[in-house]
């Protein structure tokens, strides 16, 4: 996008990149054999949620980690007999998903594990693990030229140091002296990741850079979630929970919880560094936000009765679970695709409600192919609108031997 040099152009892309994800996620349905009003009702989330409409209007890695993974899936699950040219073009996505955003790159090893749950045959594994992992090896490699440090990021160990700041007890975990200045000093604050960033925190007393201390911190965090395993997974369980409350928390109590679009105006913080490099290094014209009516009044009135609640959303993970419970294999891939994008954040960093959104698509097909036996035998049941008798099933869908030509001349039934 940098020679078009415009960030309005950049919202309008993915504008429609968000318009792409409920297309996939139709037309992956309809593929599935499931009616069209079911399909139609797992795009809405993604169509009218105020959050989706909000993100895809935010210059962030989100939309695109979405629709990349959307694509991925679209790709495993297109035919019950995966191809070794499916395989290989599922592995780049997850891949460029991983490279989007890092917490994305263990879905390339959940989705091969997958496979080999399935006993698919070993070349479309191999294919899915090859054309993942070259461009994720391809970019580690020239991290190291750059960084010094065979890796895809090098801020892991702080944000899980940051998550251990809740719960660390150093009298418990007895860390050696290297790392005991990571330690907790006293400082409270009212989130997890709130500790990367205050200039309280132990880390941030350092000497240097908070990111320098990369490693150290991965190590301590990890020293701390050996010896209270408990609380770690206390904190993960509590946080993830926020998922599921009918209105977003604040958390941290500084973010705006809000799922609306208010009205007003927006200038651009100045004082903040990066704006003038936008500035100057890809858009001169950036510029602040501002409502513009009529539409502002249209979005305003927007979210009713449209957000996906955090209770729906649970009650489309229950959904998921009963399908992978009643040994459903479709169901299994999109459904943990969807857990793991929900937990991980919480485990890696911190909860926030903007890192639920990526499972809410995956979670959607999820919960409709788990109920897709009992809608379609229901919409076979139902009676056609223009002649009030029921709808007869499909001899292809049966199995059922199809009519000869001379019997389907002849007007007979069988």
């Amino acid at each position: 996008m940098r020679p078009f040099q415009s960030v309005e152009l950049v919202a309008a892309v993915q504008h429609a990149m968000g318009l792409g994800i409920a297309v996939m996620v139709y037309v992956l349905l309809r593929r599935r054999s499931l009616p069209a009003w079911v399909a139609v009702s797992a795009t809405v989330p993604v169509l009218f949620d105020p959050a989706f409409v909000r993100l895809e209007h935010a210059v962030l890695s989100d939309l695109q980690v979405i629709f990349l993974l959307t694509a991925a899936l679209l790709a495993l699950t297109w035919s019950d007999k995966l191809s070794v040219r499916a395989a290989a073009v599922a592995g780049p996505l997850l891949a460029l998903a991983g490279l989007t955003r890092t917490a994305t790159v263990p879905l390339l090893g959940l989705a091969a594990l997958h496979l080999l749950l399935r006993r698919t045959p070993w070349r479309r594994v191999a294919a899915l693990v090859l054309a993942g992992a070259l461009p994720l090896l391809a970019y580690a490699g020239w991290y190291a030229q750059q960084h010094g440090r065979f890796a895809l990021s090098g801020s892991d160990g702080v944000a899980l140091w940051a998550r251990t700041m809740t719960f660390a007890d150093c009298s418990r975990i007895r860390p050696p002296p290297d790392l005991a200045p990571l330690c907790p000093n006293g400082t409270v604050l009212d989130a997890a990741s709130e500790y990367v960033w205050d200039p309280a925190s132990s880390l941030n007393r350092l000497p240097g850079d908070r990111f320098l201390h990369n490693d150290r911190a991965r190590s301590f965090a990890i020293a701390a979630i050996t010896a209270q395993p408990l609380d770690y997974l206390s904190e993960v369980v509590r946080n993830t929970s926020l998922a599921f409350t009918w209105e977003p928390v604040a958390h941290p109590k500084r973010v705006s919880a809000h799922e609306s679009f208010p009205h007003g105006s927006w200038p651009l913080p100045e004082q903040h560094a990066l704006i003038g490099k936008v500035r100057s290094e890809y858009d001169p014209d950036i510029r602040g936000m501002k409502s513009v009516e009529p539409y502002a009044s249209i979005l305003a009135a927007y979210p009713y009765p449209w957000p996906l609640h955090g209770p729906a959303f649970g009650a489309l993970l229950v959904v998921g679970a009963i399908g992978v419970a009643r040994r459903r294999p479709a169901v299994l891939l999109p459904w943990s695709f969807a857990m793991f994008l929900l937990v991980a954040p919480v485990a890696a960093l911190d909860f926030d409600h903007r890192y639920v959104l990526p499972a809410i698509p995956l979670a959607c097909v999820a919960a409709a192919l788990a109920v897709r036996r009992e809608v379609s035998g229901a919409d076979r049941g139902r009676p056609d609108p223009a002649t009030g008798t029921a709808q007869a099933t499909s001899p292809a869908r049966t199995g059922a031997p199809r009519p000869s030509a001379r019997t389907r001349r002849s007007g007979a039934t069988t």
